[in-house]
C-alpha cells in the first residue's frame, strides 16, 4: 500500500520545493572585436606593441586598415602571429571610388571580408540629396566590384544621414536605393543615436542589410545633431552611456550580425577599453 502513495509524494515535494533559478544566458556570445581607431594614438608610436595591448586584452578581431610604414603582407603576419583576425577593413570615399581594385588587393591581403566606408564628402552639417544620389551611384558601381572580388561593400553611418527626406531620412534613401546585392551597411551605434537615429528600429527596418556593427555609448545629457561629429568626452564605457545596450545587441542578433568592434574614440582608451569588455562579458 505505502507504493501507491508515493507518486503523490514526490508531487507534493516539488510543489513545495522552491526550484533553482535558471542561469542567465550570455548576451554578448561572439568574438570580441576592436576597431583599429580606438588605438590611433599607440599605433604610430609601436605597431607590435599596440598588437600586444589588443592580444593581452582578449581581442580576437579587429577592423582597422594598414599602419603606415607596412605592406599588407607583413601586417597581416603580425597579425596571425598574435591569433587576431581582420574580419573588415576600411578605404577613403575617394580611394575606392578612383581605384576600386586597390582596396580590393590591400583587403584580399588582410584576409578581410567586408570593405567598410565611413564618411560620405559633403559640406559639414549639410549633406544632401544630391550628396546622397551621388553616393548610391558610387556603391552600387564599387559595390558590385568587389562583390565580383568576393568581397562585401558596407556603409558605416555617422549620423549627418538623418537629414529629414520625404517620410524618412537621407539615410532610409541610401539603404533603399542601393544594391542590397553590392551594397550592405554598417551600423555605429553612436552616431545612429547622435544624429537622431532608433538604433532598434533601424536594425529591425532592414534587417539583414546590417552586416557589422561599431559598440560605442554616448556620455548621458549629450544632445546630438547632424555634424557627425563630437568631443572625445562625450565617448564613455558601454553601459554606461545613453544606448539601451541589451536592446541593441538583441536586435543585432536576430537580424545576423556577427562581427562587432568595440571603439573608443575618447582619449582614456586604456581605462575605458577593459570596463567596456567586462560590460559585454557580463551582460545576460
Amino acid at each position: 500500500m505505502r507504493t501507491r502513495f508515493l507518486p503523490l509524494l514526490l508531487l507534493a515535494l516539488l510543489l513545495v520545493t522552491p526550484l533553482k533559478p535558471v542561469l542567465a544566458q550570455r548576451l554578448y556570445t561572439f568574438p570580441l572585436g576592436v576597431e583599429a581607431y580606438t588605438y590611433r594614438h599607440m599605433f604610430p608610436k609601436d605597431v607590435a606593441a599596440t598588437l600586444d595591448t589588443i592580444k593581452a586584452l582578449g581581442f580576437t578581431e579587429m577592423e582597422g586598415g594598414v599602419p603606415q610604414g607596412l605592406t599588407a603582407d607583413a601586417y597581416r603576419k603580425m597579425l596571425d602571429q598574435r591569433g587576431i583576425k581582420m574580419p573588415a577593413t576600411g578605404a577613403g570615399y575617394e580611394q575606392i571610388v578612383a581605384d576600386p581594385m586597390s582596396v580590393v588587393t590591400m583587403a584580399k591581403a588582410l584576409g578581410a571580408t567586408y570593405v567598410m566606408v565611413a564618411w560620405i564628402p559633403h559640406q559639414k552639417g549639410n549633406f544632401t540629396l544630391d550628396n546622397a544620389k551621388k553616393a548610391v551611384a558610387d556603391f552600387n558601381r564599387v559595390g558590385k566590384i568587389l562583390k565580383d572580388n568576393g568581397l562585401m561593400f558596407c556603409y558605416h553611418d555617422h549620423g549627418y544621414e538623418f537629414q529629414p527626406y520625404q517620410n524618412g531620412t537621407l539615410l532610409d534613401y541610401i539603404i533603399q536605393q542601393t544594391d542590397p546585392r553590392y551594397v550592405s551597411f554598417e551600423m555605429d551605434i553612436l552616431w545612429t543615436q547622435f544624429g537622431g537615429g532608433d538604433p532598434v528600429a533601424l536594425l529591425t527596418k532592414y534587417g539583414n542589410r546590417w552586416k557589422l556593427m561599431h559598440l560605442k555609448d554616448l556620455k548621458k545629457g549629450v544632445k546630438g545633431d547632424l555634424t557627425g561629429g563630437t568631443p572625445p568626452e562625450n565617448d564613455v564605457v558601454l553601459g554606461d552611456g545613453q544606448l539601451d545596450m541589451p536592446a541593441i545587441l538583441k536586435a543585432a542578433k536576430k537580424v545576423g550580425i556577427r562581427h562587432y568592434f568595440i571603439e573608443d574614440e575618447s582619449n582614456h582608451e586604456d581605462i575605458q577599453v577593459p570596463k567596456s569588455i567586462a560590460y559585454l562579458r557580463n551582460l545576460k
